[in-house]
Order: C-alpha cells, then sequence, then structure tokens
C-alpha cells in the first residue's frame, strides 16, 4: 500500500462523529447558532493545549461563567457580570487574557456579523496566502488600545516564525467540511486548498517518520513545508490528513 492509500485509509479511520467527545472540537459541538460555534470554537482553539480532559473541563468552565450563550453575551453582558472571569486559569493563560478577549468578542460582535471577516482581510483565492491572513488577523485582533502585551502570545502569528497549530486547527473547523460532520464548514471565503495543517506534537512526530518533514525544527516553514506534501495527496483538501497524522500519534502515544 503507497502512502496516500495508508493516509486516506487512516483518514476514514479518524474522521468520525466518535472522535468528537474526546477533542476539544466538542466544545463548539454544544452550539447551533453560528457565532456562538466561531467564539466557542476560538476559544476552545486558543487554550487547546495539555490534556485534553482538561482542555475539555476548562472551556465548559468559562462559557458556564456566559451561561453557554457566548454570543449574547458577548453583546449584552454589564460590567458587573466580568467578576466570575477574574478567577479563571488555565496554564499561563488568565483572568487578564480572559478579559481581553471579552473586550475584543464584545466589540468585534457590535460590528461585524462573523468572525471570517477578521480573518480574510487581504484574502487572495492564490494558494499560500494563510501567511498573510494569520499575521493580518494577529494585527487585527490585537487593535484595540488597551490589548495587554502578554496576551499576544496567546495567539501566534507567522511573523514570529511560529507552526500557529491553534489557529491551523480553529480554521479547519471552520473551513473543512464533509459529510462526517466533525469539522463544520461554516465559513465559505477561506477555502479548503488554503489551510495549512496543524502541526501538533503527535503530527510532527508521525510527519517526520513518514518523511513528509524534512525541516529540523518545528515553525511555519515546516507546518507549510508539511502541507505542500499533503497537497500532492489531494490539492483540494489537503488537511484532511490532520485526522491521520494526529491519530496515528495519538494512537501510538497509547500503545508506547
Amino acid at each position: 500500500m503507497d502512502l496516500k492509500d495508508f493516509l486516506d485509509q487512516k483518514v476514514e479511520e479518524f474522521n468520525r462523529p466518535d472522535f468528537i467527545p474526546l477533542d476539544p472540537i466538542s466544545i463548539p459541538h454544544r452550539f447551533s447558532k453560528k457565532q456562538d460555534i466561531e467564539i466557542a470554537g476560538f476559544i476552545a482553539a486558543v487554550l487547546a493545549w495539555g490534556q485534553r480532559k482538561t482542555i475539555i473541563n476548562k472551556c465548559l468552565e468559562l462559557f458556564e461563567m456566559m451561561d453557554y450563550a457566548p454570543y449574547d453575551f458577548m453583546l449584552n453582558h454589564k460590567e458587573q457580570d466580568l467578576k466570575p472571569f477574574l478567577q479563571f486559569k488555565h496554564r499561563t493563560f488568565n483572568d487578564i487574557d480572559t478579559l481581553y478577549f471579552i473586550e475584543f468578542f464584545s466589540w468585534y460582535y457590535q460590528n461585524h456579523e462573523s468572525l471570517e471577516e477578521a480573518f480574510i482581510i487581504g484574502w487572495t483565492p492564490g494558494i499560500d496566502i494563510m501567511g498573510k491572513l494569520l499575521s493580518n488577523f494577529h494585527h487585527f485582533f490585537f487593535q484595540l488600545p488597551d490589548a495587554p502585551q502578554r496576551t499576544k502570545k496567546h495567539i501566534a502569528t507567522p511573523e514570529r516564525k511560529a507552526a500557529c497549530k491553534r489557529i491551523n486547527m480553529f480554521l479547519r473547523w471552520m473551513v473543512r467540511s464533509d459529510e462526517m460532520g466533525v469539522d463544520f464548514g461554516i465559513w465559505k471565503t477561506i477555502k479548503p486548498y488554503q489551510l495549512v495543517c496543524p502541526c501538533d506534537l503527535h503530527v510532527d512526530l508521525i510527519g517526520r517518520r513518514l518523511g513528509l518533514i524534512t525541516r529540523k525544527q518545528t515553525d511555519w516553514q515546516t507546518a507549510v513545508e508539511l502541507t505542500e506534501r499533503l497537497r500532492e495527496f489531494d490539492s483540494e483538501d489537503p488537511v484532511k490528513y490532520d485526522f491521520a497524522l494526529f491519530g496515528l500519534g495519538v494512537e501510538e502515544r497509547m500503545m508506547g
């Protein structure tokens, strides 16, 4: 069996509805309104480091403070409603970061219909646009006058050579769609062929083992290199192979 056939088989194995409950993608899947899915997905992706179970619990803790209605909360909360968030912390993400995210989304959704608009500043149909889009998004997200310097580390940007794995994962959730229904496919401007593969530990490890990555370090160029190789297998939807590489990595860790 050649590598493409093997990976296609693994995509089928892991890209299934039963993947959802154990993954941070389960958080946006609790919602049906587009804006709730965007907010929940974005926050879940940003908080996605550490044990998947802990990530899910932390997200639920945060959205409970918003009565499980994040979009409504962003538009209608009062100053006193922010008090509980002073206690929120996940790894190095703390109350300062949480309050800025709330401030940004409150401002943003009073002026925009969908978060996709923030990600398509400078969009063209070109294949290598994602580096530019993510850099533009980073500047856009931190444009409010009191944006805390410390919060900038929580949203990666190719300008700092980061692999941007969490943002790329979030974009996969929003942009990709297929009949399996794991990814949402609710954004239509960015195309699946433009996505860059999220290069997390599992994906990086398996990608190297299969010879899909040759670059020594793991940075933005590594994610681009991996994606270019995956486009050889499917030029329209290269990032579907994230399921295969991630799933193989998790499987191996469980067996090891």
